[in-house]
């Protein structure tokens, strides 16, 4: 298949997600996915996944397996892909290096891009220059006006380089001073191009950046529409620009609201869990997370007031809807612009009220299958095996592992010789260094241990604080393994919500004062 003079306009609809392999699969990645599931299937198209794995400096071997399997435990199945093959392959962008350096170096020879010889301590010294004058920070090197001999003389001195994009910034005449893109659900949107920075395109280590091999890949893959999150639209115009150089028609851009916490900003794992793997271990159903997905942006018609009297709707209910009522009737441009609000809160009622549609057999087969699992139980069981005298004490000692809500009181976790506040710093500490942990006992005994030399605590100290956080007890089967059974997600999120908790009695004590 080749997309060299398709024409978008009437080709029949191809729509991707791109996520990268470097870290937990993310709840956006499961939104911006349903999208374009649903805006495929609505038109008879092709849905791609395609992993984004350039970046090696984030890359994490395990993540991509942890993405099939999150999306496809969601609901979510695609028509081409690294696991499944197709006739635009290789989806993985690591195997397609030699790809974009071919167009690479087809915009160097066209003028439309150029190597760049800065050295990282020049550009950041750059950057501080232009911030202390309070000035967008913005590439101004030299090499962007090499001559070809200059360029080729600085290559054979052994130079290493970057390639970047030659942003047309009005020095070749008027009318190229600017770019302007259509967003299908915004209209057409401008950018100065003092506004938008010579982009590198390919690395000094020979891989390209996310923008040169997404625009290279959505043409060859012949993707007619681009249904992403609106954090893009900045960079929109160096996709133009891109298109542009190479000749190509533009696919149509939908830039989708980011998923918004309840105060608004963008959703983050330090007010929300964010991960997939999350909402599956802690037994959240696929369907419940995917209607509630489906809600987000207001593409579901509602019904009108009027409707709910005169049937005698429940408006709650109402939100409650399957993915083929998505197909039949969800209305692209219906899509409100402001950020949808992820509520934990009426996600939990959601699921419940999928858990309570479930028949007896149904809802136990759901328990089996999660937190009730015979491989999660397998793993929990030697943990207290040399530990309990009956098999009834159990239950005693490994309830926090089915628990959902541990708060431990401040006698619990607080040590003797420390103040509140000051634990509660320290754990802040704590749980930034877990976050970037691997989840194996070894790493996290080192990142708790890094922690502890670094803020003077001692290792009975800083354990009791975790112990107390995981467990909710003082005593508990070992530490380590347990919070490697338990997974990275959910202690993560046990602990933020301790955090959380902490802040509202802070809150509450000083509001009494």
């Amino acid at each position: 298949m080749t997309s060299e003079f398709i024409n978008k306009a009437t080709a029949p609809v191809r729509v991707r997600i791109a996520p990268s392999p470097t870290g937990d699969p993310h709840v956006g990645t499961a939104y911006i996915g349903l999208l374009n599931y649903v805006f495929a299937q609505q038109r008879g198209g092709k849905f791609i996944l395609r992993i984004e794995d350039t970046d090696r400096t984030r890359f994490v071997s395990t993540s991509e397996q942890m993405i099939f399997d999150s999306l496809r435990w969601v609901g979510l199945q695609w028509d081409e892909g690294p696991d499944v093959g197709g006739p635009v392959g290789p989806y993985r962008q690591s195997e397609r290096t030699e790809i974009y350096r071919e167009y690479c170096q087809k915009l160097i020879d066209s003028g439309h891009a150029y190597r760049a010889f800065e050295t990282p301590e020049a550009l950041e010294e750059e950057r501080k220059a232009q911030m202390a004058a309070k000035t967008a920070p913005k590439y101004n090197g030299p090499s962007r006006y090499y001559t070809a001999e200059q360029a080729e003389a600085a290559i054979a001195a052994g130079k290493p380089y970057t390639v970047r994009l030659r942003v047309p910034n009005g020095e070749k005449g008027p009318g190229i001073s600017s770019t302007t893109f259509r967003d299908e659900l915004r209209g057409d949107i401008t950018f100065d191009h003092h506004n938008v920075d010579d982009q590198v395109l390919l690395k000094s280590d020979g891989y390209p950046t996310y923008h040169l091999a997404n625009v290279v890949d959505d043409h060859l893959m012949g993707i007619t529409d681009v249904i992403r999150a609106e954090e893009w639209i900045s960079s929109t115009p160096k996709h133009v620009l891109l298109y542009q150089a190479f000749g190509w028609e533009l696919p149509r851009f939908w830039h989708m609201p980011l998923l918004r916490n309840i105060d608004k900003s963008k959703i983050s794992k330090r007010k929300n869990p964010v991960s997939l793997i999350y909402y599956r271990q802690a037994g959240f159903l696929p369907n419940a997370l995917l209607n509630y997905l489906g809600l987000m942006g207001g593409g579901m018609a509602q019904p009108t007031e009027q409707e709910i009297v005169s049937k005698g709707l429940d408006m709650k209910l109402s939100d409650i809807f399957s993915i083929e009522d998505m197909k039949e009737k969800f209305d692209f441009q219906r899509i409100s612009l402001g950020g949808p609000v992820f509520d934990l809160v009426k996600l939990k009622w959601m699921n419940g009220e999928y858990l309570r549609k479930l028949s007896s057999d149904e809802f136990f087969t759901a328990l089996r299958q999660t937190i009730l699992s015979d491989d999660y139980i397998k793993a929990i069981a030697p943990l207290v095996q040399t530990r309990i005298e009956t098999l009834g004490q159990f239950g005693d000692m490994t309830g926090f592992f089915f628990a959902d809500n541990i708060l431990p009181t401040p006698e619990l976790f607080v040590p003797k010789k420390r103040t509140l506040e000051e634990t509660l710093t320290f754990a802040t500490d704590l749980l930034a260094a877990l976050e970037t942990s691997d989840w194996t006992t070894e790493a996290i005994d080192a990142s708790v241990r890094g922690v502890l030399t670094a803020k003077e605590w001692s290792v009975k100290e800083g354990f009791m604080l975790l112990r107390a956080i995981l467990t909710g007890s003082t005593a508990s089967p070992p530490l380590l393994e347990s919070l490697v059974v338990f997974g990275k997600a959910r202690s993560l999120d046990r602990f933020r919500r301790f955090m959380e908790a902490q802040k509202k009695a802070a809150a509450l004590a000083n509001r009494g004062k």
